[in-house]
C-alpha cells in the first residue's frame, strides 16, 4: 500500500512552503516517525515524519515550491528497498592512432601540443586545448542559496526600515536589585516551581505594565487606523543556527513570574530542536530581544513588523556610577527602545524607557501594575 507524503497546513498566514533537504533519498527505507525531509517557510523550517514504515519516494526536488496539501511523496509499506549501484569498472580504451608519449612530466606537458600538430593532411587541425575556465567561486570563498527563512527575514527587515518611521531611544537600568533578588532566592524558587528565576521574567513583567501605561507601544497601523491591542502577548526573540524567530509568551498580565520562565524555557528547548510550531510565532504585539547573551553592549533593534515597539536588552558590566553624589560600582545595563514614530511620539517613547527601568531598578514597583 502507498501512503501519502502530504505537506501539512502550516497556520492560516502559510500558503505554501519550499522544499528543503531530503534527509531520506527515494528508494531507501523507512520507519514510522522517522524525519524525512524538511521544508522551508517564511516563519521557520519544519521537518515532516514517515507516515508509516516501508520504502520511499519522492515526487519533488530541493528548491521546489509546493502548496499546503499537495502531494510530494509516498512511503509504499509494500516495497523494497533499492540496492545501491555497484560501480564497473572503467574500460580502458586508447585513443585511435595516439603517438606513444612518454609518462616524463615534461612529456605530459608537451602531449596535447604535440597532438594538435598531427592531422590528415586536408583536414583542418585540431583547436588547441584551451584553459580551463576558472569556477565561479575560488577555494577562498563559497556560496550557497540562501533559505527560505533567511529570504524572509532580509525581507521583513528591510521592510521595516523602508515602512516605519524607526527610531531609537536609550537609558540604562542599574540591575543591582534585579540581581540580588535573583541571589537570594534562586535555589528556593527553582525546588519551588522546577524552573531558574532568569532576568527575562523580569522584563516581561515590566514590559507589560509599560504597555498599560503607554498603550501606543502596543498599537499597529491598519490603513489610517490605529488598532490598540487589549491583549499582552510578548514576543521573545531566540537566536537559532537557521536564523531569527519569535515565539510568543501569551497573556503575560495573567501569567505570574513562574509561568513566564516556564513558557521561555520550552520556546528556547523547541527552538533548539527545531520543534517549534507556526502557531507559536505568530501574533505578539511587542518583542524583546536580548544581544548582552552574546556580549552586546549597545544596539538599535529593528521592529518586527506590524509591531510598533522593541526592546533591546544588553550585557551587565560594571560601571561607576554616581549614586547620592557618591561613585560608587554597580552592574548598569543599556537598555535601547525602537519604536514607530507614527505611531509613538518621543515623550511617549521615553517615558515608556524610564518606567521599565524604575521596574528593574526598584522590583517592589511590580506589585502595583496592574492598577
Amino acid at each position: 500500500m502507498k501512503v501519502e507524503i502530504k505537506v501539512p497546513p502550516m497556520g492560516e498566514s502559510l500558503s505554501e512552503a519550499t522544499i528543503g533537504t531530503l534527509l531520506k533519498q527515494a528508494g531507501s527505507r523507512v520507519s514510522e516517525n522517522e524525519e524525512i525531509i524538511e521544508l522551508e517557510t517564511e516563519k521557520l523550517n519544519q521537518v515532516l515524519y514517515a507516515p508509516q514504515s516501508g520504502v520511499l519516494s519522492w515526487h519533488v526536488k530541493p528548491g521546489d515550491t509546493v502548496l499546503v496539501g499537495a502531494v510530494i511523496g509516498f512511503v509504499d509499506t509494500e516495497g523494497t528497498a533499492a540496492e545501491p549501484a555497484k560501480e564497473k569498472p572503467a574500460k580502458e580504451t586508447a585513443p585511435k592512432e595516439a603517438p606513444e608519449v612518454e609518462s616524463s612530466s615534461g612529456a605530459r606537458k608537451m602531449a596535447p601540443e604535440f597532438l594538435a600538430t598531427l592531422h590528415t593532411p586536408g583536414e583542418p587541425a585540431p583547436a588547441k586545448e584551451q584553459a580551463p575556465t576558472p569556477p565561479a567561486t575560488s577555494k577562498r570563498e563559497s556560496r550557497k542559496p540562501m533559505s527560505k527563512i533567511r529570504k524572509v527575514i532580509a525581507g521583513r527587515l528591510v521592510n521595516a526600515l523602508q515602512t516605519s518611521a524607526m527610531l531609537t531611544t536609550f537609558n540604562e537600568a542599574d540591575m543591582s536589585a534585579v540581581m540580588d533578588l535573583r541571589t537570594r532566592y534562586k535555589g528556593t524558587y527553582e525546588k519551588k516551581y522546577g524552573v531558574k528565576l532568569g532576568f527575562m521574567s523580569f522584563f516581561v513583567k515590566a514590559v507589560t505594565g509599560a504597555l498599560k501605561a503607554f498603550p501606543h507601544l502596543n498599537s499597529y497601523i491598519d490603513g489610517e487606523e490605529i488598532v490598540t491591542r487589549q491583549y499582552y502577548d510578548i514576543g521573545i526573540a531566540v537566536g537559532t543556527e537557521r536564523g531569527l524567530v519569535v515565539p510568543i509568551v501569551r497573556n503575560c498580565d495573567h501569567l505570574s513570574f513562574a509561568e513566564i520562565e516556564k513558557e521561555i524555557a520550552s520556546y528556547a528547548k523547541k527552538a533548539r530542536e527545531g520543534g517549534l510550531a507556526i502557531s507559536d510565532l505568530e501574533g505578539g504585539g511587542f518583542t524583546i530581544t536580548n544581544g548582552g547573551i552574546y556580549g552586546s553592549m549597545l544596539s538599535t533593534p529593528i521592529l518586527n513588523p506590524p509591531q510598533s515597539g522593541i526592546l533591546g536588552m544588553h550585557n551587565i558590566m560594571k560601571r561607576p556610577v554616581v549614586v547620592n553624589d557618591e561613585i560608587v560600582i554597580r552592574p548598569m545595563m543599556y537598555l535601547a527602545l525602537s519604536y514607530d514614530h507614527r505611531i509613538v511620539d518621543g515623550r511617549e517613547a521615553v517615558s515608556f524607557l524610564v518606567h521599565i527601568k524604575e521596574v528593574l531598578e526598584d522590583p517592589s514597583r511590580l506589585l502595583f501594575t496592574e492598577e
